[in-house]
């Protein structure tokens, strides 16, 4: 008679959202792993019968004294601790849950607290695979929903929507991820039930502006193929929700990922269909994709197209009605509009007028507002290396990235500093100023 399969040892919820645990799993330290099993409640004897191992060979692991090299050890351990293949690098296996935040809801624990807190734990360690399986996980179990009917009462969703708009106010952007995420989750249920039509719209433009905003976080730590996943699913929201101006709106934001990333030719073509969808009416989406545009011609070499595309935008804005006149993630306000002439008049060499929208920016950006102070003065070195002063502008550089936070430094402020850096001709690349720029990037 053939033996029976070793019965799996399920690893308590908290720890795959332990940062410590998560790491260990990243780095296959095995013996971590086992200590933190124990300590919570997994004797090594059954560590040993889930994953068909040795007793002696698991106190050898768990004392540091043999190490775990085999793939096919590490695939027995994943199967028997039930540990999440992308936890440990490899693909996901058939008994698996593919929704880490899922995970609680499957026992009837649907708990929004219980959510936050797994994806803080997940996102603690940065953008690593089990965490963008966590945020894919969260983002196609609404996805999915977006056909059939819906809701109950939005205005909490519709308020905490709201709110996110106001962007990161001096939290780790990787912290309003969580939170963002973990609200747009709770969106599910509310779709999975009947009601009229209205209410449907409501809900279904709630969760297009939570998953664009999502999208926003993503892409400014530089995530860029799950911020268009993100955008994708924005964009099918927005598309129920029959909101034209919020398809604009997300089509405009989804541009400025190839915009930042290096596809400014993409970014231009986004731009446009978001300008076409916008129509003539001045809005707060119509003035962002031509200012968009106007960014993305510029880094196009197409400078005339730039400067019409520029000029538009400043048409709109002064026609903005006062509802639409503020700064949030949303809506669209003088602070917003001269950080988008800033990098576009960068671009195009205008630094005299770069350097008087960079200047208003930053008067009516808040002291929490760190990445886009930091873009600035960004901005403003490269007007220094336009006017011949690369040194300068490496210099200036490298004194806003060093004085970030460690969670900034990465993502959309490292692809604007290495663009300067690329800028700048190899011959110079020598120079100590530019050779301390470089060494930041790097580090």
């Amino acid at each position: 008679m053939d033996d029976l399969p070793p019965s799996p040892a399920e690893l308590p919820h908290h720890l795959l959202a332990d940062p410590a645990f998560v790491r260990a799993l990243r780095e296959r330290d095995f013996t971590i792993v086992f200590a933190m099993a124990h300590d919570a409640g997994i004797s090594y004897n059954r560590i040993a019968e889930a994953c068909a191992l040795k007793s002696e060979r698991v106190s050898q692991i768990a004392r540091g004294t043999t190490a775990v090299t085999a793939l096919a050890t590490v695939e027995r351990i994943a199967g028997g601790l039930r540990i999440p293949g992308a936890f440990l690098g490899l693909a996901a296996q058939p008994w698996e849950d593919t929704a880490v935040l899922s995970t609680e809801s499957h026992h009837g624990e649907d708990d929004p607290m219980k959510r936050r807190n797994l994806l803080r734990g997940a996102l603690a360690a940065g953008l690593t695979a089990p965490a963008l399986a966590a945020l894919t996980a969260a983002r196609t179990d609404v996805d999915q929903t977006l056909s059939p009917s819906a809701p109950q009462d939005l205005a909490d969703l519709e308020a905490a929507a709201e709110s996110y708009g106001y962007g990161y106010h001096g939290q780790r952007p990787t912290r309003v991820l969580a939170d963002l995420v973990t609200d747009f989750t709770t969106l599910r249920p509310l779709l999975t039930v009947p009601q009229p039509a209205p209410i449907r719209a409501r809900l279904c433009r709630t969760a297009g502006q939570m998953a664009g905003m999502t999208a926003i976080v993503l892409h400014d730590l530089g995530s860029r193929r799950e911020s268009r996943a993100w955008f994708a699913t924005a964009t099918r929201a927005a598309a129920e929700s029959g909101d034209d101006q919020l398809r604009t709106w997300i089509l405009a934001r989804e541009a400025m990922v190839p915009l930042n990333y290096g596809a400014p030719r993409t970014a231009a073509d986004l731009a446009d269909q978001a300008r076409r969808a916008a129509g003539t009416r001045p809005t707060a989406a119509a003035t962002l994709a031509a200012a968009v545009a106007a960014r993305a011609y510029a880094l196009n070499h197409q400078p005339e197209q730039a400067r019409t595309a520029l000029a538009a935008a400043d048409a709109l804005m002064n026609r903005l009605p006062e509802g639409e006149w503020s700064d949030t993630w949303l809506t669209y306000g003088e602070q917003k509009h001269h950080v988008h002439l800033s990098h576009a008049l960068t671009t195009l060499g205008d630094t005299r007028r770069a350097r008087e929208s960079q200047q208003r920016a930053l008067e009516l950006s808040a002291p929490t507002s760190t990445m886009t102070r930091t873009l600035l003065h960004i901005d403003a070195a490269a007007c220094s290396h336009h006017d011949g002063n690369s040194e300068e502008a490496c210099r200036r550089t490298v004194a806003a990235l060093t004085s970030l936070p460690d969670g900034y430094r990465t993502g959309l402020v490292h692809r604007r500093a290495l663009d300067l850096y690329e800028a700048i001709p190899a011959h110079h690349h020598r120079e100590r100023a530019i050779r301390e720029l470089r060494d930041v990037l790097a580090a």
